[in-house]
Order: C-alpha cells, then structure tokens, then sequence
C-alpha cells in the first residue's frame, strides 16, 4: 500500500507544464528569436562571426595576397601561411590545415546565425526588415567567400562544384556540394532582398543598402555579368551618398581605426574594436613592424609601380628585415586598443568595377571612371585604349586594393597565371591557373563527417 501511495504521489507531481519545459540551453531558433530585440543581439553575433582568424579577421584577407603576388612572407617569419606562400606539392595546405578548416567552419557559423534571423516569424516592422536585409547580406558575403575559396571560378564552369547550400537550421543536414552557378543565383537573390528590406545606414561596420548593392557588383564582376555589375557600381557611386577618398584624406583614413558614421569610402568593414578583436592573431599584427611578427612584406614589383607623386606609396615604407631591404605594409598600423578595421567594400572600387566593366564596348566610360581613381591619388592619368586600356585597369585594381585580399580573386576570375618577383621561392614564381592548389581543400573533418561530400574533394588533394 506504501508503494501505490508514493507512486500515486510522484505520478500526480509530474504535471504535462514540468515535463515540458525547455532547457535554457536547448532552445530552438524560433523559441530563442521570438523579439525585435533577439533578433539585434542575434545580428551582432552574425556580424562577430566575421571577425573569426580564418575568416575576415586575418587569413582571408592575407590569402588574397600572398597567395598573388603582392605580400611575400619575409625570411625572419613565424611560419604562418608557409604553404599558401610556397604553392608546393610537399608543403601545401592539405584537406586537414586548420586555416583552411577554419574558414569553413567559420562561414558556415555564419550562415547558420544568418539563417536564424532571416527564417524569424518576427513580425515585420522597419527594424525587423533592416535586421533581416542585413543578415541576407551576410550571408551573401559568407557563401562570396567560400565559393570563391573552395570552387572554380563562376568565369570557368558555372557548373562545377561549389559549395552546399544551407538556408534552413538542420542539425541533422548533411548536404552535397551545390553548382557554382547555384551558389552565385543564391548570393545575387539576397542581395536583392537585402536592398529592399533595409533602409537604414548605421555606421560603417554594419551592412546597409548600398553596401550591399556593392557587394553584389563584386558578385556580378565575378560572374564576367559586365552589364550588371556596371549598373550595381553606378548605383552606389550615384544613390547611396557616399564621397571618396582623396589625396588629402588618404593618410588619415588609413591611420583611422574607429568606426564612422561619415560615408567617407567605407562601405562596410569589419570592426575590431578595443573590446571585440583578435589582439596579437588580428590581421595588423601580421603586417605592422611595430607589432609582434611583421612577417608580410610588400612585393618589389608593386612597390615600384607607384609613381613618387602617388599618395598610396606612403603606405609602404622602406626599410630592412632580416637583413634584407625590403617595403613594409602600412594599410594596418594600429596595434592597440581599437584596432585597425578590415575594409571589404570601398567606394573607389566601384569606380574600377564600373571602369572594367565599360569594356570593351564603352573606352571613354572606362577611363573617366579609372581616372577618377588616379586623379585622386596623384598618379598619372591612363591614356590608353584597347587590350592596354584593360591591362591598366586590372593593374590600377592591384595598386587600390592591395593587401585588402582581392588580387588573388582578380587573376582567378581572369584564369592567369600569376607570375610573381624574386622575393618569392625560385619553384614558386610562376603559378600556373591549372595549379590545383589554387582551389582550396573541402576539410576533412568535413569529409568525414559528411558521406554526401566524400567523393567531391577538390582534384589533387
């Protein structure tokens, strides 16, 4: 009879409301985002995830250049990114380099905390749709990011391989690669959305409208879509009510680590503020000679094409490492505190997009836009016409945006061999496009993890 009590007792205890309730750690995206304000705290973190070491907060952008030819790792180095300086068979990142490995699981976070905000059933209103514009934003620039790593260029087989898929919160996902063409059909709808939904600017470490229609002329550039990308670049130089940056103001932009509010050249950066950085494992510290490595250098070649009058030579003082002369990289100089920010979207490449893109059926078009660029940087203006007038364009590309990480992406989308200067390995100085360490690894964690993507490695690996 004791026992028939005390189990009467429990089963009445155990009411359907206990048994029920959720884990504060096991919520489901819907219990977790049910406010406006989740749904901020959530957009923060996405945005926090782009600071990630392999992502935007280091190896991203130093890959797009050494992996080029315009930032060579010095022979006084703490051997990071040895392999993507050195394209060798026997020294070269492999599917289990953790770099590699972490850039995917880092834009794949990513897409994930994406995901979330975009999928909410929070009902509209103007701050939700700003928040949801941002993070289709996001998510396009996550997925810009791992196509262009891990995949073939749009420019040479839309139908290749690229990257999976995923817009939906699945932990039991297990997804195949995606098409290129289907990655590239992805990044350009969210950016459609993102325009529409937002209709706020914050400041420059957060995606607005116009950020992210220029995000989506990179897109179109990459995909050789010259009329859309023109129309996107134009877009933004003539609506979004940014001004550029001018010889006068060069300097100081560059020394400038704080977040803006000016619409001076800044489209959208990530931030890496005196609370929220890398410290010694952000990007500034792999560059700065003030800082702990200073293992990059700035290329002989590119050095020298800058003309004495052209402000952007500032950028890069001379001087000896290792017992070798050598030009510093001067575009990351603050180590303390708030530290440099890494620019992804500036105003003057839109004006290059725009001037690549006029060719080869508008030349006047092109060089009005190239020379707005050179006319503002003390540089002589470019004259020419033709396959020349190109050349020069792709060239004024590699003097603007150096070390921002997008020259490597500029001879991939262009299929050329990079031929780079002496400061480089003797095995390493002409890099053929067929050279299957220009594509990076699927990860192989992911590959084992992932029956679907066990047989769609990259070639060579």
């Amino acid at each position: 009879m004791l026992l028939v009590i005390v189990l009467l007792v429990t089963a009445s205890s155990c009411k359907k409301t206990f048994i029920e309730l959720n884990s504060p750690t096991s919520l489901t995206p819907e219990q977790a985002l049910g406010t406006e304000a989740d749904l901020q705290v959530a957009l923060r973190g996405a945005y926090a995830g782009l600071r990630g070491v392999d992502f935007y907060g280091r190896s991203m952008p130093i890959w797009g250049d050494i992996m080029a030819d315009n930032a060579y790792q010095s022979a006084l180095n703490t051997n990071r990114y040895t392999f993507f300086n050195d394209y060798s068979d026997t020294k070269g990142a492999t599917a289990g380099d953790g770099n590699v490995s972490g850039l995917w699981a880092s834009a794949y976070s990513v897409i994930l905390r994406a995901n979330n905000i975009i999928n909410t059933t929070v009902a509209s209103n103007a701050n939700v749709d700003q928040y949801r514009g941002e993070a289709y934003a996001i998510r396009a620039l996550a997925y810009f990011a791992l196509v262009r790593h891990f995949a073939k260029p749009y420019s040479d087989d839309p139908a290749a391989l690229g990257v999976p898929i995923v817009t939906t919160y699945n932990p039991d996902l297990k997804p195949a690669r995606n098409k290129v063409s289907e990655v590239y059909t992805l990044m350009v709808d969210d950016l459609n959305k993102a325009y529409t939904l937002m209709t706020k600017y914050t400041n420059s470490s957060q995606f607005s409208k116009y950020a992210a229609k220029a995000l989506q002329a990179k897109v179109y550039l990459n995909m050789g879509d010259k009329t859309n990308a023109k129309t996107a670049a134009l877009d933004v130089i003539n609506n979004g009510g940014f001004t550029s940056l001018t010889a006068a103001s060069h300097a100081s932009y560059w020394s400038n680590s704080v977040v803006t509010t000016s619409k001076l050249e800044t489209l959208f950066e990530v931030s890496s503020d005196a609370v929220a950085n890398l410290a010694f494992d952000a990007l500034s510290y792999l560059y700065s000679q003030a800082g702990n490595y200073g293992d990059l250098l700035c290329a002989d070649d590119l050095y020298a094409s800058f003309e004495a009058t052209d402000v952007r030579k500032a950028l890069y003082p001379t001087g000896v490492r290792a017992g070798l002369a050598a030009a510093f990289v001067n575009k990351y100089p603050v180590i303390q505190g708030d530290l440099s920010d890494t620019k992804v979207l500036r105003l003057s490449e839109m004006y290059l997009i725009a001037a690549e893109a006029s060719l080869p059926g508008n030349e006047a078009d092109a060089l009005t836009y190239v020379n707005y660029i050179t006319s503002r940087r003390g540089a002589t203006a470019i004259a020419s016409t033709g396959a020349q007038l190109f050349e020069d364009i792709i060239t004024e590309r590699r003097k603007e945006l150096a070390f921002e990480g997008d020259r490597f992406h500029d001879m991939q989308r262009l299929k050329r061999n990079i031929v780079r200067s002496t400061n480089y390995p003797a095995t390493s100085r002409t890099v053929p496009y067929t050279v299957f360490r220009r594509l990076f690894p699927i990860p192989q964690v992911e590959v084992d993890a992932n029956p679907q993507i066990k047989t769609q490695q990259n070639a060579g690996y």
